[in-house]
């Protein structure tokens, strides 16, 4: 560890306004809420406005948990969610279109307006998506035309795609008071700039209007002026090749940097569709906002590589980008799918169908903070800290500039950002990077920060920030119109008005003592440990300071009438009134600032409620579920198998293939009790090492899985009746070592062979509490 150094001195000032009517996006002036596209950031309704998008595929969900996973979506403090058009889910024949069940994207955008999400469509016709022949219809390959260029007969043969597509949106864009925002054509399409141009004017000549059209613009695309280019950045990826430790540009995306492109990302297809391995970076265009989509929500996993993406990794990344100037949030995966069967078998990317990977057949889940059967993983929780954060104040910080340093990959550098507009701002620290390659802790962090009007030192007094944190600090931040938070050593989550005035809510980080300092240079001591009573009394304002564990269980959620803090032990989302519990526990205990009247008694028919009971400024109730908790399955720990099949290697770049040959797979026989479908959802969840399994229900393979660490996940919930006959079928192959399969390196020391630590029904249970509306 290196010596502590004085306060680090920097200026900031206050930046330039942008350029602005240079763009071919954005509405007209005068346009109700409209929307305009300046050179740094998105406005709406005149007001800077900072987007939060995850993608979420309507084609790769149960119809019936669209409304659900919308939810959680908007609960965890999205305000838009993007969406692939796949050209093969809805044209598999010439000219015969589906658009029912769950391919009804008219009724999924509609749904998502309900929950008051923006929609972006990716209209396509090439989407990638980890979709087989990236979701082109096979009948189109089959032509052998100039596909993805502006060949006249490739043109014919999408038009109708696109007007079938627009059609459906019909009465649903923002112009006609709808939710659809933006468009993007293509997808990783780096050298057709003059195709990406052609198909938004054939979007528009069938009628689409939107404020924002998007083009992917990583790997050094070629995007048209017509376009604007979004980007990605991912903490690890499948695509690469298994001798890769970890991608080129993942440490990037890890640290601040105006740097807005990666150039590892999708060249796995480039490579393998045409040989190119390099591209000339896009350079940071100061027309431009620095917008994304593709900031990685987790991580899919390919046979040959199968990375093990934590939710620690997410948020991190997430923050950096927001540090290094990003003016748009947008994830990929934000909820996980299934992949789709059609008429010629599972629809997923292969070897066998022309790419370098070979992908799970069915599971799509990609880690995401929504999981493949509605799984809430932590860094659903982490990004919804965030995401409180921009709601809050994204207005502000969109028209912030970055001012960036510690940009080297040297582990003991401090690394550092500030975002600013002249006179207030935020100063950003990280010492995270994923554990294969860890960053030092830094002692005696300090800095001396001038604005345009002043000098401000932050902390007052040296602190040591322990490795694998990345914090954010506000400065200068207005509490009234005669009050400022001059600093504070912990993160600004949101705030709320209640009946006693406003409340801003801070968290604190483990480790880092909290200090607060006014205006006027007054530290502010804490009445008690942050938590949920750590409340500080100011004139006209009042300050919570959570814990880290309280900022984790902290929602933002419209109900009965007004917004509300409310921190649950479990996933929580609101539905019209109603406070809707997800719990894979028996109790779950849940309490509301401020406090609605009471919860009705919705939930008696599923659980139990015990409240309320007053705690400080909160008013707290305790659910108990009737049918819930873990339902422990007896299983064979130590299967037997046969020999496994040759490792082979296939694809373009011959790559470790699939196996195939299940002959001599350990055959393991689960049998699921009647109580484990007493509840509103029903996984089995198996916690084992090997190489890959497929899951059966009778004759029909209903998951599979390729190991890399994490447990198995199946929902067993629409078979019911056939499990009560037949049970479930796992037949698994062993993992060995020496067929050279990268894992992460947690998890690389597994034996050879297969083992079964546990089978769980893991029973999920909702739980719905309608809050009372109070009197007006």
């Amino acid at each position: 560890m290196k010596d502590p150094s004085p306060a680090r001195a920097l200026r900031v000032g206050a930046p330039p306004p942008p350029p602005r009517g240079h763009l071919p996006l954005g509405e007209p002036a005068g346009a109700p809420d409209r929307i305009e596209v300046t050179g740094r950031w998105i406005e709406r309704a005149g007001r800077p406005w900072f987007p939060v998008t995850g993608e979420i595929h309507y084609s790769r969900l149960p119809r019936d948990r669209w409304n659900e996973v919308l939810g959680h979506a908007r609960a965890g403090g999205l305000d838009s969610v993007a969406t692939y058009v796949f050209w093969a889910a809805h044209e598999s024949e010439p000219g015969r279109f589906d658009w029912r069940g769950n391919l009804d994207l008219r009724a999924f955008v509609e749904l998502a307006a309900d929950h008051g999400l923006d929609v972006i469509v990716r209209l396509g016709p090439w989407g990638h998506g980890e979709y087989r022949n990236g979701g082109f219809p096979d009948w189109v390959l089959e032509r052998g035309l100039r596909n993805r260029t502006n060949d006249p007969d490739y043109l014919t043969l999408m038009r109708p795609l696109y007007a079938q597509t627009i059609a459906r949106l019909r009465g649903l864009t923002h112009a006609e008071g709808g939710p659809v925002i933006g468009a993007q054509v293509e997808n990783e399409l780096y050298d057709q700039p003059e195709h990406l141009a052609t198909l938004r004017d054939i979007a528009e000549e069938r009628g689409l209007r939107v404020p924002i059209w998007t083009a992917t613009g990583w790997g050094g695309a070629q995007v048209p002026q017509t376009l604007l280019p979004v980007y990605s950045a991912y903490a690890d990826g499948f695509w690469e090749d298994e001798t890769t430790e970890w991608p080129a540009f993942a440490p990037v995306h890890f640290r601040y940097s105006e740097f807005r492109d990666d150039l590892t990302v999708g060249a796995d297809l480039r490579e393998a569709l045409d040989g190119t391995t390099a591209a000339d970076p896009a350079k940071a265009d100061e027309r431009l906002p620095f917008a994304t989509c593709e900031l990685g929500g987790g991580m899919h996993v390919a046979y040959h590589r199968r990375p093990l993406v934590s939710g620690e990794d997410v948020a991190a990344l997430a923050l950096a980008k927001i540090g290094s100037g990003s003016a748009w949030q947008g994830y990929y995966m934000y909820a996980g799918g299934t992949q789709r069967i059609g008429p010629l078998g599972s629809e997923q990317e292969s070897q066998a169908t022309g790419y370098p990977n070979d992908v799970p057949a069915l599971s799509y889940d990609f880690h995401a903070p929504i999981g493949e059967h509605g799984q809430i993983r932590p860094h659903h929780h982490y990004l919804r800290r965030q995401h409180l954060w921009l709601r809050e104040e994204g207005h502000r910080l969109a028209t912030m500039t970055a001012t960036v340093g510690g940009g080297s990959d040297d582990p003991n550098d401090l690394r550092w950002a500030v975002r600013s507009d002249g006179a207030s701002g935020y100063l950003f620290l990280t010492t995270y990077q994923p554990p294969k390659r860890p960053l030092a802790s830094q002692p005696g962090v300090q800095f001396a920060v001038a604005f345009d009007d002043a000098e401000i030192t932050v902390p007052t007094t040296a602190v040591d920030v322990p490795a694998g944190q990345s914090l954010v600090w506000p400065l200068r931040y207005p509490l009234t119109s005669d009050l400022e938070l001059r600093s504070a050593t912990a993160q600004l989550l949101t705030r709320i008005s209640d009946d006693e005035g406003d409340l801003v809510v801070l968290a604190a980080t483990p480790g880092i003592p909290v200090e607060i300092v006014l205006g006027d240079g007054t530290a502010v001591d804490l009445p008690a440990p942050p938590g949920p009573d750590c409340l500080i009394g100011l004139p006209g304002v009042r300050l919570l300071v959570l814990d880290e564990a309280s900022a984790n269980r902290l929602y933002r959620l419209d109900l009965a009438g007004r917004d509300r803090l409310v921190l649950a032990d479990a996933p929580v989302w609101a539905d019209g009134e109603d406070l809707v519990i997800q719990s894979e526990s028996a109790h779950v205990d849940v309490a509301v600032l401020p406090a609605p009247d009471g919860f009705g008694a919705d939930s008696a028919a599923s659980a139990d409620l015990d409240g309320p009971r007053a705690q400080g400024l909160w008013r707290s109730w305790t659910v108990a579920a009737h049918s819930a908790g873990p339902v422990p399955l007896p299983v064979e720990h130590r299967p037997r198998h046969g020999p496994p099949p040759e490792p082979g290697r296939g694809g373009p770049l011959r790559r470790l293939s699939a196996p195939s040959d299940y002959s001599n797979a350990a055959t393991v026989h689960i049998e699921v009790p009647s109580e484990a479908f007493e509840t509103d959802r029903t996984l089995l969840r198996l916690e084992w090492t090997g190489d890959t399994g497929r899951a059966f229900i009778g004759d029909r393979l209903v998951s599979d899985h390729f190991w890399h660490g994490r447990a198995w996940d199946i929902d067993l919930t629409p078979y019911r009746e056939a499990v009560a006959e037949h049970g479930v079928r796992l037949e698994l192959l062993p993992w060995r070592r020496a067929t050279g399969v990268w894992v992460d390196p947690s998890v690389r020391d597994a034996a050879d062979g297969i083992t079964i630590d546990a089978a769980t029904a893991v029973r999920v249970t909702k739980i719905r509490l309608s809050a009372r509306k109070e009197p007006s």
